[in-house]
């Protein structure tokens, strides 16, 4: 019996193991550390042995060789381009790391060959002055891109079309690179929205904009003279074409899907990266067209600013093309209307901003616009030598923006009143400050009284209790005036008069108050 049940418990061990233990035994001693260690040595020494081969290949085919055919650099380069490919097949599953590494240098190797038929020999197989002479650093280029597009590896397609790039740039003559720039970042945008790689569009928008910074100061790493290409006028309408095509990489996104970081900044880089060499450009070179220039620059980056609102309601991709097009046409007014005149048209252009801003929904464009409009006055107040006018033009603005915004501070989504406020209060100050300037000293006080009663008519109009305080807070500033200045600097007449005047106005406000206040029964309305 003992025996029957000794081979029961053994056969219910073996059909019913014991579980594992919850907590998994410690890992051997040292497995970490030869973890590491493989990596080191099986990827990245054979990343930095492929890297180190292809430079050394490369620096190895730039020598000159006398007595040599001139082709045959070129030739030995094809060769261990070729051998790369071979190597990269035939390792391709065993040894992927490795067979990426060889393709790219495949391809650095195939191009740089074709470079050794134009350049680094005391005697070069071709010129790219020739006719046929650029379109063969365009075929390989193409065949690059090609190999990299059917390898799916969006790293090779960043080396293809650095190649692409510096074709153009080794060509170097105007026509050659403004076509070339334009064509590759528009290849650049598909494959990035094909093959849904957005950071291609960052690292092409670069790589385009470099690409034309280099050419505009006359490559100077080619022992040329440093200096701005002042020609063609051109130029300028690449590099807004570029931006247009870059822009046009965001267009797909839905809008319900979210902005990211990096979407928001390939648009940053687009931006700044466009127009900055546009400025520079055409403030160095092009000054007799600057006007005009900015102005379509102007009209390209608004254009894009819709665009973009009108597709993906991108209000980032919106916010920054909109005012990179405000600041193009903020350039146009200060070199078109030189002198005290361009503050007063500056200001106007800031009510055009708060318009599109409305329509394009944008609290950043209208919290932007503001801050720029006080610089504007500030620096029309700090620069100006006599008061003209243009600071009642900036009053005029204020109150225009400030009606604007309440009337569509459902459109905006504001739920404060405090960008409404800020333009009031600057309303509350600049009108003062022009009638103190404008008008002769006696009749300051008399000038600012008119200005309250201004303030109590708008709160009849429009039934707004914020123009009633602005009436107070003027009739408190003629006070002051009159109290610290008024006693010794007025004469008799004027002095008096304007006591008398303003202490009228005083009592009639008092007495208006006291009234309406007995007679209504609520709170008045905002």
């Amino acid at each position: 019996m003992a025996r029957v049940e000794e081979q029961l418990r053994q056969g219910g061990e073996r059909a019913f193991p014991a579980a594992a233990p919850l907590i998994p035994s410690p890992a051997a001693p040292g497995a970490a550390e030869e973890e590491l260690e493989f990596q080191v040595g099986q990827n990245w020494f054979a990343a930095a042995g492929i890297f180190v081969l292809a430079v050394g290949i490369i620096f190895s085919l730039a020598r000159p060789y006398a007595g040599w055919p001139r082709a045959a650099p070129a030739l030995i380069g094809y060769a261990a381009a070729a051998a790369f490919l071979l190597c990269a097949r035939a390792w391709r599953r065993t040894f992927e790391l490795g067979a990426s590494g060889l393709r790219a240098s495949a391809m650095a190797l195939a191009y740089f060959a074709t470079l050794r038929l134009y350049f680094f020999g005391a005697h070069p197989v071709l010129s790219t002055g020739s006719i046929m002479g650029p379109f063969l650093l365009l075929a390989v280029a193409a065949a690059n891109l090609v190999f990299a597009l059917r390898s799916d590896s969006p790293a090779l397609v960043v080396l293809a079309l650095g190649t692409g790039y510096i074709a153009a740039l080794a060509v170097g003559t105007a026509g050659f690179v403004l076509a070339c720039l334009p064509v590759l970042s528009l290849v650049a945008v598909v494959a990035s929205l094909r093959r849904g790689w957005p950071a291609l569009r960052l690292v092409a928008a670069m790589l385009t904009f470099t690409a034309y910074g280099l050419w505009a100061i006359n490559q100077p790493y080619l022992g040329r003279p440093l200096h701005l290409a002042v020609g063609p006028t051109a130029c300028l309408g690449v590099l807004l074409a570029c931006a247009v095509i870059f822009a046009a990489g965001s267009w797909r996104r839905r809008p319900e899907q979210p902005e990211t970081a990096l979407a928001n900044l390939t648009e940053l880089t687009v931006c700044g990266a466009a127009y900055g060499g546009f400025l520079i450009h055409s403030l160095a070179s092009f000054g007799s067209v600057f006007v005009a220039a900015h102005a379509a620059a102007s009209a390209t980056f608004l254009g894009l600013a819709m665009a973009s609102w009108l597709t993906s309601r991108s209000r980032v991709a919106t916010f920054l093309y909109a005012m990179t097009g405000y600041l193009a046409l903020s350039f146009a007014i200060v070199r078109a209307a030189p002198g005290p005149p361009v503050f007063m048209w500056l200001s106007l252009q800031s009510l055009v901003v708060v318009t599109t801003a409305i329509w394009f929904r944008s609290r950043l464009i209208v919290v932007a616009n503001f801050f720029i409009f006080l610089a504007i006055v500030a620096t029309s107040m700090a620069v100006a030598r006599q008061e003209s006018g243009i600071c009642l033009a900036f009053g005029v603005v204020a109150l225009a923006t400030a009606r604007l915004l309440a009337w569509q501070q459902d459109r905006l989504e504001l739920k404060t009143e405090l960008m409404r406020n800020a333009y009031l209060i600057s309303a509350l100050v600049v009108f003062p400050y022009a009638l103190y300037h404008l008008v002769a000293a006696a009749y300051v006080a008399l000038a600012w009284v008119g200005l309250a009663l201004f303030y109590y008519l708008m709160n009849l109009v429009v039934q707004s209790r914020k123009y009633r305080w602005m009436g107070h807070f003027t009739l408190l500033f003629t006070v002051l005036y009159l109290l610290v200045g008024g006693l010794n600097r007025l004469d008799p007449g004027p002095r008096n008069l304007s006591f008398l005047v303003l202490g009228a106005v005083l009592v009639a406000v008092s007495l208006v108050f006291a009234r309406v206040r007995r007679r209504r029964s609520g709170p008045s309305r905002i």
